[in-house]
């Protein structure tokens, strides 16, 4: 269904033939929320039910909903009311009404906003990465809250991830690499962490982000680091896999028609 946005706004792709839409100047979607994804499709690609936490403009949720079966239903819980009616403007714009539910709704109360007994094959997350007394605050509030921890922490979002998640669920978010807390809020919240993930940016530099996957119990296996550039600054032959997996078209440098 098309749809008009204003000219604050882009419509630009998401996977596939899907659009998502974003503020040209606010937050907007990046490789972090992608390999979220990915990860999360990976570790459950048979999930039907799925929650994503503090949403934001619905990135990681329905790109996980994309990679998996048609019959796989989203719901979505953000707080900031922004994002939300972006997220909504998207689900709208890709006629996925009846795959997607989505909550304005702050994912540390979530009691009376998602069914009673509800429980999730799959649930996602994107924390900020920065305590709310730590780094510079964007003055434009949707770039604030998505970098610094004004509405919950790691800490939060494994205990939200927790209350919900089906006895053979799993749970993927991403975190800084370099930050210590992911894995103990994953042991705070009683769940298992089963695999782990460094992705480096350019193969001559040190890990950026992490990929976490939690369960309810099992062995540790983490994954080999992930290297999206190498050290000639072209795109590596895993990164292009992985964004094919995810049905993005990209070149690599130099390539583009």
């Amino acid at each position: 269904m098309a749809g008009a946005h204003s000219e604050a706004e882009t419509l630009d792709r998401l996977a596939g033939d899907w659009r998502i839409y974003q503020l040209k100047k606010g937050h907007r979607f990046s490789t972090d929320d992608l390999m979220t994804a990915w990860t999360a499709a990976a570790a459950a690609p048979r999930a039907s039910k799925l929650l994503d936490l503090g949403a934001g403009i619905g990135s990681v949720g329905l790109l996980t909903l994309w990679r998996l079966a048609h019959e796989a239903h989203l719901t979505m819980v953000e707080v900031q009311r922004l994002s939300h009616d972006l997220a909504l403007k998207t689900v709208a714009h890709n006629a996925l009404q009846a795959r997607v539910v989505a909550h304005n709704a702050d994912l540390r109360e979530t009691t009376g906003v998602l069914p009673a007994g509800a429980r999730y094959d799959l649930v996602t997350g994107s924390p900020p990465y920065i305590p709310a007394d730590r780094g510079v605050q964007s003055p434009h509030p949707q770039k604030a809250a998505a970098r610094i921890e004004l509405h919950g922490s790691v800490f939060d979002y494994c205990a939200a991830a927790a209350r919900v998640m089906s006895d053979d669920g799993r749970f993927c978010f991403v975190h800084a690499a370099a930050d210590e807390r992911p894995e103990a809020a994953v042991q705070a919240a009683g769940m298992t962490l089963i695999a782990r993930r460094d992705v480096v940016f350019r193969a001559d530099q040190p890990p950026l982000i992490s990929l976490f996957t939690c369960a309810w119990g099992g062995d540790r296996q983490d994954h080999p680091v992930f290297t999206i550039r190498g050290q000639d600054g072209r795109w590596t032959d895993e990164y292009l896999e992985m964004r094919r997996t995810m049905g993005t078209v990209v070149w690599r440098p130099g390539e583009e028609p």
